[in-house]
């Protein structure tokens, strides 16, 4: 069962890195916005990149460490995307259209950490 989550979490959270790769490209380009785009587009490729690292974990311990670290990454990722929400950089259709798949992304790395941690 953890291996199907496994691979849920990377392709949502790969899918998801297209997203902000895509958002991060208006912003700087059409907005002018170059560093809470930087900052969203770090903590978001982070995110599928830890993911990417726990597969090869060295042990239990070391999933865990990577998963949690993805789960912070992902949570940074919700506050920057909420925060270009709040200051008007991104409008209600953009924030909606990504905003649930990032609180997704949460969700999924929150039970993946848990059970893995009530499993160790």
């Amino acid at each position: 069962m953890e291996n199907k989550k496994e691979n849920i979490v990377q392709e949502k959270s790969f899918a998801f890195a297209l997203q902000i790769i895509k958002l991060s490209k208006f912003l700087m380009n059409k907005k002018k916005e170059f560093v809470i785009s930087k900052q969203v587009l770090r903590s978001d490729t982070a995110v599928g990149a830890l993911i990417r690292e726990a597969e090869h974990a060295q042990s239990k311990a070391d999933f865990i460490h990577k998963m949690n670290i993805a789960l912070k990454e992902a949570n940074e990722t919700d506050y920057w995307i909420e925060l270009l929400y709040q200051s008007n950089e991104i409008d209600i259709n953009a924030y909606h259209s990504i905003q649930p798949d990032i609180q997704e992304l949460i969700k999924l790395l929150v039970s993946i950490v848990k059970t893995s941690k009530e499993r160790q």
